[in-house]
């Protein structure tokens, strides 16, 4: 989903409608700083919020998702492409919280191998592993060559470091 597209898509349409962002907002019982936000692109709206949004502004769920309106003939692949991206999104949302679990997780580890005067080998492997996993399952998503770069050369330090863990 492009953030930036759908924010200008929405700003078009509200003002095409000679609404304020703060009338937006009032309309649809949020603050108008969330709509400043959508409409710069940093954010997308809740999804319970695209029906009442399309109501308003009067255009389709597919057209906010799109961030552009959908000649009739297009509306079928558009529509798809709309769920997929979605999916992704969701899938990318799931995967924060798994990240701030682990991250709570490798800081409990770093207390107990501190009060424990254990080595911190075992850490840093389990921090690459994090990582690893972390910018290989983005690259899975969002197809960015940097994550995949970035997840390869976590991997090749953990499969290092557990050597040099062995050998010692």
């Amino acid at each position: 989903m492009n953030q930036e597209k759908i924010g200008k898509f929405i700003a078009k349409q509200r003002k095409a409608k000679e609404l304020t962002q703060e009338e937006l907002a009032e309309k649809l019982g949020i603050t108008k700083n969330a709509v400043s936000k959508w409409e710069r692109g940093l954010c997308l709206m809740d999804m319970s919020l695209l029906k009442p949004l399309s109501e308003i502004l009067e255009v389709s769920v597919n057209d906010i998702l799109a961030g552009e309106t959908i000649e009739k003939k297009n509306v079928e692949k558009k529509c798809e492409e709309n769920v997929i991206k979605l999916t992704e999104l969701v899938n990318l949302k799931s995967m924060k919280y798994g990240i701030i679990g682990m991250a709570l997780f490798f800081i409990i580890l770093v207390i107990i191998s501190t009060c424990k005067n254990i080595s911190s080998s075992s850490l840093v492997s389990l921090l690459c592993a994090y990582n690893c996993v972390t910018f290989l399952s983005r690259y899975k998503v969002r197809k960015d060559k940097t994550d995949l770069l970035t997840g390869t050369l976590f991997f090749i330090a953990v499969v290092c470091n557990t050597i040099a863990f062995i050998l010692s």
